[in-house]
């Protein structure tokens, strides 16, 4: 075999290694840096949360700087005793932690007055056995708002929420979990309506 042709061969061979070898850094380098950024993404996800919750009152507190909440009767059919008090403060607690208005007993610049008007149960999706496997517990509250500074945000609607649960269940043994959802649920949207405007 000629020599040239060999030296030849042999610095291809070298080129190729070479050349194999700068790729193989090459991808090395990026796959680090690519576990690198993936790691440092995670470790940023993972330590940090975002909660966003929509309760920002639009409130022009220069003009508008109390509200009075009067207690909810209950007028319902079926009357269950502490649901008026639990309504009355949990709307009283909504506004006192989400707007900077202060609360008073009457004569606010915002009013809410009102009652609740329904508190029932209604069996629902019946089984093979003609028994119902699902009760709905129904809450439905009245509610009277009063602007002062802007008599054009007045208004009167009703509220009504549910929560369905197994008929196997006693009421009395979760009644008070379900209230507390459907009354988070109806001071949400009270509070939405009124000064939120969602």
């Amino acid at each position: 075999m000629n020599l040239k042709y060999r030296n030849e061969l042999c610095i291809v061979k070298l080129k190729s290694m070479a050349l194999n070898n700068n790729i193989l850094k090459w991808f090395s380098e990026f796959k680090l840096s690519q576990y690198f950024t993936v790691g440092i993404v995670f470790l940023i996800f993972s330590s940090c949360s975002i909660s966003y919750k929509f309760n920002g009152a639009s409130i022009d507190y220069s003009k508008t700087k109390t509200i009075s909440i009067s207690d909810f009767p209950n007028t319902a059919d079926l009357v269950y005793q502490p649901l008026s008090q639990e309504f009355s403060e949990k709307l009283r607690d909504t506004y006192a932690k989400q707007t900077r208005l202060q609360l008073l007993k009457k004569g606010g610049d915002l009013n809410l007055e009102g009652e609740i008007t329904g508190y029932q149960l209604t069996p629902m999706a019946i089984s093979a056995d003609t028994y119902a496997s699902q009760t709905k517990l129904t809450l439905t509250i009245m509610v009277r708002f009063t602007n002062v500074k802007l008599p054009d945000d007045d208004f009167e609607k009703s509220y009504s929420v549910y929560r369905t649960f197994d008929s196997n269940v006693m009421l009395t043994t979760i009644q008070d979990e379900l209230l507390k959802e459907i009354i988070e649920e109806i001071t949400d949207n009270i509070y939405n309506d009124t000064v939120a405007k969602w």
